[in-house]
Formats: structure tokens, sequence, C-alpha cells
């Protein structure tokens, strides 16, 4: 008689507001979809905002709530440490730590993706060092300057934080991503690495070779000693440190950035795209060997490398739209107008359209495909027909106006580029689980919006990788029958209900609001910090 054994792997996804642990069981471990979430475990973790536009993360407490969730998710499970083949990690991206090598003391706050307080520096950079252009690195490193990626924020910390400097001097100097500061303590400081997709967000990483550019990290004024090693995103990155308790012994096998690891999660294959509606919205496409560099203000990213940095690197385009549903929690916790967020759905199904309201919610600028940090929030159109329900259904317009604008501008940069055709949105993210902005999706966009059945794509594509990364499957495991539906239930199609000719009419409509919310922000009061 057979047995069949159980493989356990557990996933950290450590994201902007919260950290959760996912185990994974399977039988079939080279088989992407049998991998079932047997238990999870989520914690939040507090927002700090020192001053307007700032956003920080206390480093410790997430380093805490990622073994806390690991313990109780395993725990859930039945499962102990000896039980789980490998742990892999996911993470919000550019949120940037400086720690002690020698001690792994966090120096300071980590400075969230979303913190804008390096827009003045930004800007003297573009001036001084770039010429006026601040695209002049993105052929080396695929980005525009921009407050959003962490070679700025080294930067800041470098100027600001006066423990940052010292370590520095001292060479005792540890900046990372938040990959990097999990890996970093969980390994009692024996593992100081990045993976190639996290690294691709700092502007500092060369995207044809791989590695860190000396003459970015210069420009930057960011000590390259202090940089972790750039590894892939599938390979053993050390093992879980026998003074963390009950979790001593698991090997560390997986490491990708969030929405890159969503995309994997997704099985997106070349050619194919995966938009992700969490605080903010991410749409990535996959576009395979090719590095494709934007005409149309997108990202040129890692998608991800699978299995050491011998093997193929995947690249992508993203497009990222600051404010999703965070629009939604605004509404609630702002104003007032719902009380929990999946109310939105409900309120604005009262009303049969937005009666000419748009909202456009730059409420700290706007990301791609326009990159307008003057930008703020405005709400155009009122009359006194207008009621709550219609600011909720121009809420979730805007998400998904938002998201069209990054897929037109995908949908040029790959025409010049390469062959492929946009023809479906795969949505993942927990506001995909709104059905009514789902639909609304597809109306906007005239395209089918596939919605998988385990919308927690992002911790299973951390999964995936912690398997590659074990030896328990292969990359080209995960893409076999990806055109198949999942495993646990089917997939939903959302297809489009309105003529061209509305769709047309709405679009036009909102890129005349999105016109009104350029510079605003020189008339915000200025606050002392």
């Amino acid at each position: 008689t057979m047995t069949t054994t159980t493989t356990y792997v557990c996933a950290i996804d450590q994201g902007t507001t919260s950290t959760r642990c996912v185990v994974y069981a399977t039988s079939t471990p080279r088989e992407a979809r049998s991998y079932v979430a047997i238990a999870n475990h989520q914690l939040e973790h507090e927002q700090r905002y020192p001053a307007p536009g700032w956003c920080a993360h206390d480093a410790n407490e997430i380093f805490e709530n990622a073994c806390a969730a690991m313990r109780a998710a395993m725990g859930a499970a039945s499962v102990g440490a000896g039980d789980v083949a490998c742990v892999g990690m996911t993470n919000q991206r550019e949120t940037t730590v400086a720690w002690r090598r020698s001690d792994g003391t966090a120096l300071c706050d980590a400075v969230v993706w979303l913190d804008t307080r390096t827009k003045d520096m930004c800007e003297e950079f573009v001036r001084d060092v770039c010429e006026g252009d601040a695209k002049k690195f993105a052929p080396v490193c695929g980005l525009p300057v921009s407050t959003y990626f962490s070679a700025m924020k080294m930067r800041w910390l470098l100027r600001h934080c006066e423990a940052v400097r010292e370590a520095r001097d001292a060479g005792d100097l540890c900046f990372g991503t938040i990959e990097s500061w999990l890996v970093y303590k969980l390994t009692n400081g024996k593992s100081f690495i990045t993976d190639v997709t996290n690294a691709s967000r700092t502007m500092l990483m060369r995207l044809d070779t791989l590695q860190w550019d000396d003459e970015m990290c210069a420009a930057f004024d960011v000590p390259l000693e202090a940089l972790p090693k750039i590894v892939s995103c599938a390979e053993e990155f050390g093992h879980i440190d026998a003074s963390i308790d009950r979790l001593g012994g698991i090997a560390i096998t997986g490491c990708i950035g969030d929405q890159q690891s969503a995309t994997l999660g997704q099985r997106c294959d070349v050619g194919e795209a995966k938009n992700t509606y969490g605080t903010g919205c991410f749409m990535l496409l996959n576009t395979g060997s090719t590095i494709v560099p934007s005409k149309n203000g997108l990202l040129t990213t890692m998608a991800w490398q699978l299995g050491g940095m011998d093997k193929k690197p995947v690249y992508a385009l993203e497009g990222s739209v600051a404010i999703a549903g965070a629009v939604v929690h605004w509404l609630r916790d702002n104003l007032g107008l719902i009380t929990n967020a999946s109310d939105i759905e409900e309120l604005a199904r009262g009303v049969k359209d937005a009666a000419g309201v748009s909202f456009v919610p730059a409420f700290s600028g706007l990301f791609a495909p326009r990159w307008r940090d003057d930008a703020r929030g405005v709400i155009v159109g009122l009359t006194q027909y207008v009621n709550k329900g219609h600011i909720a259904r121009a809420a979730l317009d805007a998400i998904a106006f938002q998201s069209r604008d990054v897929l037109e501008a995908m949908r040029q940069d790959i025409a010049e580029a390469t062959s492929h055709q946009l023809l479906t949105l795969k949505v993942d993210g927990g506001a995909s689980a709104n059905n009514l902005l789902m639909q609304i999706q597809s109306d906007v966009l005239g395209l089918t919006v596939i919605r998988p059945a385990d919308v927690e794509t992002t911790a299973r594509g951390a999964a995936y990788a912690a398997a590659v990364g074990a030896g328990l499957m292969t990359e080209d495991d995960i893409f076999r029958d990806n055109k198949l539906s999942s495993t646990q239930d089917e997939t939903i199609d959302f297809t489009p209900k309105t003529s061209h000719a509305d769709r047309e009419r709405d679009y036009a409509r909102w890129n005349a609001a999105v016109e009104r919310s350029y510079n605003l922000a020189e008339s915000a009061p200025e606050c002392g910090v």
C-alpha cells in the first residue's frame, strides 16, 4: 500500500498594514494546484504618521509579528518546526530599514514605501544630479527618481538620522528592505541577503547584470558595504535560528516582493497580467526575458528569478496606483460613511451610477502613469442630488479608472516591444472580493476579469518560491496547466456589460477630473515636524 505523505510549506506575507502567515499542505508538491491553505494567522501593526506625508513602521514590531503569526498559524495547522519543509517570505517592497550589523538593532523606524518625506530631496536630486530628467537612470535600473524607491529613503536616513550615520562611520550599518531585515533577524545575523525583486525596487541594482551599480550607489551616497548580497528568489538563504521559540531549524528558501509574488501565485506566464487590489493597486505584466523600457510612465522591474543566480531572470512591466483600497478606509475612518470596509459594496449598489461625480483620490500625488506628486484628492461634479451612495460608487469607479490608466500604458509599451496582446486581467487582493468593483473594472476596461478561488495569491507565490528553493518543485511545474482553474473551486469571470461608447465617455470624464487634481500640493499649509 502506498502512503501519501503530506508536505507543509509556510509563507510569511509581510504587508503594509499587517503580517500574515499561511500554512500550505500538499501531497503532490510538483503540482501547483495541489497546494491548499490549511491555516493562517494575521496580525496588524501600528501605522505611524509623524508628519503629513510621512509613514513609518516599527521594524521590531514587524519581526515579532512575523514570528508570532508563524507560531499561531503552525499551531492552528497542528504542525511543528520539524514538520515544515520550508518557509517563503514576501513583503511590502521599497520600505526601508536601517540596523546595526553587530547586534541587529534597528536604528530608526522603517520608512514606508508610500512615505513622501523625501519629496524635496527628490526634486533637488533631479535638478542637480539628473540635469532635470527624472528618468535619467531608468536605462540602468528601470525606475524614475521618486519618493517611492528605497535609495532616496536611505539617502534621507543618512542625512537626518544620527544613529544611521554613526553606524555607517563605524562600518556597522546594514540597509535593507523588509525581507532582508526579516531574514537577518530570523537567522540571527547569519544571512544578510536581498532577492532580485526587492533589489530591483531600490534604484541601485542594474537590471541587466542583477548586481548593485557603483555609480548609482555613489549618486545616492549609499555605501555599497551597507547593502545585502543579491540572491535569486528561490534558493536556500539559511535556517531560522534555534534561539527563536518553536521555529528553530526551518529552512528559509523563498524571498520575493509582494507584487511579484502575487504574479507568481496567479501563475501569470509571459504576456499575462494581474492586478492586485490592496492599499494601492499594482498591475504587473510578465514580459519574459525581455527588459521592456516604458515610454508611458510604467516601471521596468523584475518578475522573478527562481532557483539560483544562474537561472534565467524574468522581467515585468509594472504600474502602481497609490490609493485603491485605502480610499475605502478613508471613507470609513475619516468621513464615517461606512462602518466596515465591506459595507462599501452595498452602499454603492444603492445607486445606478455616480450621478456625474468623479473622485480622484490623489491623497499623496498620483503614481503611474502620470507621476504627479503635486496632485491632491478632488471630488468633482457635485450637485444637491448627490448622496453618500454616489460618493461610494465614485470611489469604486476611481479604483477601476486608475487601473485602466495603467493598463492603457501597458498596452502601448508592449505593442512597441513585443508581439503580446492583453486579452484578460487576473485579479486578487482584498478589494477583489467586491463583486461590484470587479464588474465595474470589467466594464471600464472592456476586458474579461478573472478572479481565482484563492485570492491570497501573494502568500501562494511565496510558497511556490520556497518550494522551488527547497527542491520540491521547479519553475516549469508552477506554470504547467496554468490555463485550468484552481483546485479549490472554479475561478469567477466578470465580462463587460457596457457599450463601447459609454465606456469611452466615462473614461473621458475621469481624465478631465484628473486634470483638476494637479498643482494642489503647493497650497497645503506647511507643518512643523
